[in-house]
């Protein structure tokens, strides 16, 4: 399972070492899930562009649908699911890996043109700190494509109705079934998303088919072709456990940054790379490089003289 882990003032959920692809994927009967989930992420996500950044990326689940972007940023905290990501997909110029606290991003504004979340909301605490720091990296017209887990699912709402759970599927407020594991009612989130300065411009209903006994006695490619025929009608009752956004900000020029990284204790754009180092002129951190892998979870020190 993975770990809360405390870093300045959120709790992050720390899968380090947790073999995450094997225990929660790999033969573990969420084919259906994979298939639907791939269904929905092609019909939102933009086809193609320059820069993709998907944030809490693990494994590199998905990066065969982002076939049409000329980089692509692979962000998570636990550096261990970043290196199975690596082993996978090689070290080409293509591909960046990056350890990094999403609440603190180590990017310089609006240097991306889609930024992914998948199965990440719902482990964080702070969901308005996160969208606000994902609209800074995003630029003019670049696209969000999110889901998140519905707090107000049919299985929610008849467990409710029977008196089987206390907690309403009603109340606008997340709400914390387990440590860091959250679920979120689409109004929350809507108006959570705009506070941001997102314009949500399509939403998809996922994984209507979620149940033991179907996966059972269908077979993932039929559920998961099912699933994906109502996805879009679905949308308008928001029933199912997970809910699929894509969403656009206006808040930033259209044009990048010249830099790619900033610091995230300064918020400097001018660092100094080494073979092993990032090293900030701002403040004078020092960033480590691990065989490939740019890990701004904490400095390892400070640059001479500063």
């Amino acid at each position: 399972m993975a770990e809360p882990v405390s870093t300045h003032d959120h709790a992050i959920c720390d899968y380090e070492g947790t073999s995450y692809r094997a225990r929660f994927w790999a033969d573990q009967g969420r084919e259906y899930e994979d298939l639907a989930e791939r269904i929905a992420l092609k019909r939102l996500l933009p086809p193609r562009g320059q820069r993709l950044l998907e944030l809490g990326a693990g494994f590199g689940r998905l990066v065969d649908l982002y076939g049409g972007y000329e980089q692509v940023i692979l962000l998570d905290y636990a550096m261990s699911g970043l290196r199975v990501a690596q082993e996978r997909l090689g070290r080409s110029g293509r591909f960046l890996y990056v350890a990094a606290d999403l609440y603190r991003l180590p990017f310089a504004p609006a240097i991306c043109d889609t930024v992914v979340t998948i199965r990440v909301l719902h482990h964080l605490e702070d969901v308005p700190a996160a969208l606000r720091e994902i609209a800074t990296v995003l630029r003019s017209g670049g696209a969000y494509t999110l889901e998140y887990a519905n707090k107000r699912n049919l299985k929610a709402l008849a467990r409710y109705a029977s008196r089987k759970q206390a907690w309403s599927p009603f109340a606008p407020e997340p709400y914390e079934f387990a440590a860091l594991n959250f679920d979120f009612h689409p109004s929350w989130m809507t108006h959570e998303l705009q506070r941001a300065g997102f314009t949500i411009d399509a939403e998809l209903a996922v994984s209507h088919f979620r149940h033991p006994a179907l996966k059972r006695a269908i077979s993932p490619q039929t559920l998961a072709a099912a699933d994906g025929a109502i996805q879009r009608i679905g949308a308008w009752w928001k029933l199912t456990p997970s809910i699929f956004v894509r969403a656009t900000t206006t808040i930033n020029g259209t044009e990048a940054a010249t830099a790619l990284f900033r610091c995230p204790q300064c918020l400097a754009t001018a660092l100094t790379e080494t073979p092993q180092t990032l090293n900030c002129q701002g403040c004078g951190a020092v960033w480590g490089i691990d065989d490939g892998i740019y890990d701004f979870k904490a400095p390892i020190g400070e640059t001479a003289g500063d």
